[in-house]
């Protein structure tokens, strides 16, 4: 259990949003509970279910407001296919404020396999991010070890996980939405 989130000096007031599946939420907060990981003072923590029919809705429904900076993580979620994890890029868009960061890992989908010849696993990446309104870099994972003075396996154990680095262009959802509102008022002055 990685309990590095709950170490770092957060600001006052910050809410943090575990995305997950249900049954590991529930092990894994049992397991901090046991390392005596706690959430820091003045900080909050809600999850919502991975499995939610609306993911988005249940963000917004736990106080998620995307009027609001926000930096999102992406680390050991089970997405099986590439259309999983474009599905959650979507939502991240629509929630994701203007200059909000994305930062996470990528695991390698074997649904990609196929086209490989054509267009390397990074460029479609790039691809997908950007498509949902992602500037993003990749990061190697060699790059990260020098950083840190450490050898790293060779590059075939690594199972074809991509660092990454993103960040939104777009206005999220609730941005567009004060915007509109705004106009609309000018409008009938």
């Amino acid at each position: 259990m990685d309990t590095r989130p709950y170490r770092l000096s957060w600001p006052k007031m910050s809410i943090m949003y575990d995305v997950s599946p249900g049954r590991i939420f529930s092990t894994a907060a049992q397991q901090l509970r046991g390392a005596g990981a706690k959430i820091p003072r003045n900080c909050v923590l809600f999850h919502t279910p991975l499995e939610s029919p609306d993911l988005q809705e249940g963000l917004c429904k736990n106080g998620f407001n995307g009027n609001r900076p926000s930096l999102w993580v992406l680390q050991g979620l089970p997405l099986p296919s590439s259309s999983s994890f474009k599905s959650l890029l979507l939502v991240i868009s629509n929630l994701a404020m203007k200059g909000g960061i994305f930062i996470g890992e990528v695991p390698h989908f074997p649904d990609w396999t196929a086209a490989a010849d054509m267009v390397s696993e990074q460029d479609r990446l790039e691809n997908l991010f950007f498509t949902q309104g992602f500037r993003v870099s990749f990061v190697l994972y060699e790059n990260v070890a020098k950083d840190f003075g450490l050898d790293l396996a060779p590059q075939r154990e690594q199972c074809g996980r991509v660092l990454f680095v993103a960040e939104q262009l777009r206005f999220s959802d609730a941005q567009m939405e004060s915007f509109w509102t705004h106009f609309e008022r000018t409008e009938e002055d």
